[in-house]
Parts: C-alpha cells; sequence; structure tokens
C-alpha cells in the first residue's frame, strides 16, 4: 500500500470521527440495552477492571454540556483514530519486517 493510500485513509477516518462522531445516538448500544431490558445492567456497573482513559466519549475535566459535549466527543474520536491507526500501522510494518519486505 502506498504512502498516499495510507493518508486519504486517515485523513478520512479523522474526517469522520471529527465531524460525525457528535451527532452519534445517546442512547446505549445493542448489548447495553439488552443488559437493562433483562434487568442485569447492575451487575456490570460498578466492576471496573481496567479504567477507560476516555470514558463515554467524554475528555475528562472538560464540561460535558452543551458545544463542550460536541468538541469532548470529537476529541475522543480523534484519539481513537490516531490510537488505532499508529496500532495497525506498527503492527503492519512488524510483520512486513519479518516477511522481508
Amino acid at each position: 500500500m502506498n504512502f498516499k493510500t495510507i493518508i486519504a485513509g486517515l485523513i478520512i477516518a479523522i474526517s469522520v470521527a471529527v465531524l460525525i462522531s457528535p451527532f452519534a445516538s445517546n442512547f446505549p448500544d445493542g448489548l447495553e440495552k439488552f443488559a437493562e431490558d433483562k434487568g442485569f445492567i447492575h451487575l456490570g456497573e460498578n466492576k471496573v477492571v481496567v479504567s477507560a482513559p476516555l470514558p463515554d466519549y467524554t475528555v475528562p475535566g472538560m464540561k460535558n454540556e452543551g458545544i463542550y459535549e460536541a468538541i469532548s466527543t470529537s476529541l475522543s474520536g480523534l484519539a481513537g483514530v490516531i490510537i488505532v491507526f499508529i496500532s495497525t500501522y506498527s503492527i503492519g510494518r512488524l510483520i512486513a519486517r519479518k516477511k522481508g519486505k
């Protein structure tokens, strides 16, 4: 894959994360909704195995109301794209190096 394709994909992913993520639904996802409907959501609410760095797509210390909520969600989306990109790019480079490319 060439450099221009990687950069184009990264720009598209960042655009979606920053511009569209603030419009995402505030309703729970399917698994969370199922747990609520079946009455066992409370079993996992206070059981933290690993603390999320950006819980519920919010930036800790930033107001979560009005325009700040949208900015917080956008920043969380941007952070997610960057983390996934760096992880997958690094793994890809390691695999390519092992194959001798």
